[in-house]
């Protein structure tokens, strides 16, 4: 098979593209982004990214073609193109939300158009941003793909940092449907894994590229040494790397798939807590060991009324315990501040006796969710915070790992704190794995719970370590250090889990360095695109 035979029907689709302009452009371009977003769970076609980023790829040279573009005319034209692929990918990958505004519809429902379409507006000025850049790069040949997989990259990570930060579905995660393809996130982390996954899925292109035969495969063998290479890589860690020994403590995750609307009616206070206390005691099954230390764990805000405010309730708890079990639970605590009362969202370590032995209160909150960003100005506007916590929660100290006596040192995520690399990140002393509490019920049976589910266990794979997961209605499970799903409990159904916490893996180098590595990769891609742009620039003189 030729060079000529197997790029013919990539010329065809790379041509509609280069010619497209106006409204046909701006299809195809929605068109691309959108298909990008199939990639993300629950469907996992992670194979669309090629004809995804390659028709990026040769839209923007489309629209770069005219040799007379000054620099701005190239940024404005690769930020609109980037916009609009972006707002298409995330408006397909994120619809989703809107399911949180009909939970009490009566009160929120009117927001709902504004929501679906405000965060796509929003998170794709990022991929705007990183297009433009790498507009301003972009060359003939090779360098053009390490341009925009660089741009891509950087504002992704900006994405995770500015304004708080919001990295969901971040372009790594695309791959996240193929273990062996996950496992590089243990060196580079989930950014330097969107920058090789948009490196990789735009190759393709250069198959179209207008150059002699011999120079197209130069980049493209390269780029295939680099596939093999990941590859290589997620084989040894998920095949060869030895498992780690399982901790010599068991955990139980309780999944009582409570309706949101039902939750915190106070008539139903009483029936949710008993449920919870009565699955607590099931016979043990899975693979529990029978006298082993365990952890029961229950998910975000299980308790429904204020735990340490309630006569009797730690004692009813300490029933359902033994000296050789600690529970873990979601829960709202207040804290009386002078004559106010300020609200915390939290998980409560509990004893077996029934004494409080920690406390993690909640550190990054949901803006708009739990507490009101430019709250006196938006207020007047008819705004108000999904949660119905007084005021809003109030925002935990600070990120730590918890020494609880009995079980390994944790580092405790709440809700979509597990969406942040950072907050898996342990520093000196490593954590032996991460507990995950949250409460999906808000987004129903849609893909919300699914990219949630996802980017937890990449935590898992980033750091080694295992993650502990309760959700209320799903998705519940324990994934080891390698990222594999060792039991769950699917999307709506009620369950009891047992199974032993999993052992972790020695620091990863992503663990180890943070995103060092990944800005180590920053600077590779973009030498090789200014140096493309420069060479290029030397033949045209």
């Amino acid at each position: 098979m030729t060079l000529n035979s197997l790029s013919a029907p990539l010329i065809a689709v790379s041509n509609a593209c280069l010619l497209a302009w106006g409204v046909k452009r701006f299809a195809l371009t929605l068109f691309f982004g959108a298909l990008a977003a199939a990639s993300l769970p629950p469907l996992n076609w992670f194979w669309v990214l090629p004809i995804s980023f390659s028709g990026l790829v040769w839209l923007l040279d489309g629209a770069l073609s005219k040799q007379t573009l000054t620099r701005r005319g190239r940024f404005w034209r690769g930020f609109k193109l980037g916009w609009v692929f972006g707002f298409a990918y995330f408006l397909a990958g994120l619809w989703w939300i809107g399911s949180a505004f009909l939970v009490e519809a009566d009160r929120f429902a009117w927001m709902l158009p504004f929501a679906v379409l405000a965060m796509p507006t929003g998170l794709a000025l990022f991929v705007a941003l990183g297009t433009a850049v790498a507009a301003l790069l972009w060359s003939e040949g090779w360098g053009r793909i390490f341009a925009l997989a660089v741009g891509l990259a950087l504002f992704e990570w900006l994405r995770g940092h500015i304004l708080t930060g919001f990295p969901w579905n971040s372009f790594g995660y695309g791959v996240s449907g193929s273990l062996l393809l996950s496992q590089t996130a243990s060196l580079v982390g989930i950014y330097g894994l969107g920058f090789l996954t948009v490196l990789i899925a735009s190759s393709p292109a250069i198959l179209t590229d207008p150059v002699r035969a011999a120079r197209k495969w130069k980049p493209l063998v390269g780029l295939v040494l680099l596939l093999v290479a990941v590859t290589s890589y997620g084989t040894y860690r998920l095949y060869i790397l030895p498992d780690p020994e399982p901790s010599d403590v068991d955990v139980r995750i309780v999944q009582p798939a409570i309706d949101q609307r039902e939750k915190w009616l106070p008539e139903n206070r009483e029936p949710i807590f008993k449920m919870l206390l009565e699955m607590s005691q099931k016979p043990l099954g899975g693979n529990a060991r029978v006298g082993q230390q365990r952890i029961v764990v229950w998910p975000e805000s299980a308790i429904p009324f204020l735990l340490t405010r309630e006569p009797g309730a730690l004692f009813r708890i300490s029933r359902v315990l033994n000296d050789k079990t600690t529970l873990a639970t979601g829960a709202v605590r207040m804290e009386a501040v002078g004559d106010e009362a300020q609200y915390f969202n939290s998980i409560y370590f509990i004893g077996g006796n029934g004494t409080v032995l920690e406390v993690y209160d909640k550190v990054h909150l949901v803006p708009y969710g739990e507490y009101l960003p430019l709250k006196s100005m938006l207020e007047r506007l008819g705004l108000s915070t999904l949660v119905d916590a007084p005021e809003g929660f109030q925002a935990g100290y600070r990120q730590r790992v918890l020494n609880i006596e009995g079980l390994p040192p944790v580092i405790p995520l709440i809700c979509y704190e597990t969406i942040f690399p950072a907050y898996g990140k342990s520093g000196e002393e490593q954590a032996s794995w991460l507990l995950n509490v949250t409460n999906d019920a808000w987004f129903g049976n849609t893909p919300g719970p699914y990219q949630h589910f996802s980017q937890a266990s990449m935590r898992a794979i980033e750091q080694g370590v295992p993650v502990i997961r309760a959700a209320n209605t799903g998705i519940s499970a324990v994934v080891d250090a390698k990222g594999r799903v060792l039991t769950s409990v699917a999307l709506f159904d009620v369950g009891v889990l047992d199974e032993k916490i999993p052992g972790k893996i020695e620091k990863t180098p992503y663990g180890r360095y943070g995103d060092k590595l990944f800005v180590f990769l920053m600077v590779i891609g973009l030498s090789f695109s200014v140096f493309a742009k420069y060479n290029r620039g030397s033949r045209n003189n």
